[in-house]
């Protein structure tokens, strides 16, 4: 992902706040990544972008298996 510069461009995106991935210390095998968007209109344009075509090429590539968990910031 950082070497293909999909993180960056991810980062750039309109509504983009923030895009961190973090390593956990006993647990070699996860990634737990961090987003962040303006609103949800915007997460849902990046949703049907490009980049994430090539996110899912690289996932099936090296048999990467996600979970996805939403939190929602109260206002």
């Amino acid at each position: 992902m950082v070497t293909s510069g999909l993180v960056e461009r991810v980062r750039l995106e309109e509504g983009n706040k923030k895009y961190e991935y973090f390593f956990p210390m006993d647990d070699q095998e996860t990634v737990l990544l961090i987003d962040r968007w303006e609103n949800q209109e915007a997460l849902d344009k990046h949703h049907k972008s490009e980049m994430m075509q090539e996110i899912a090429k690289l996932r099936e590539k090296y048999n990467l298996h996600m979970r996805v968990e939403q939190f929602v910031e109260k206002k």
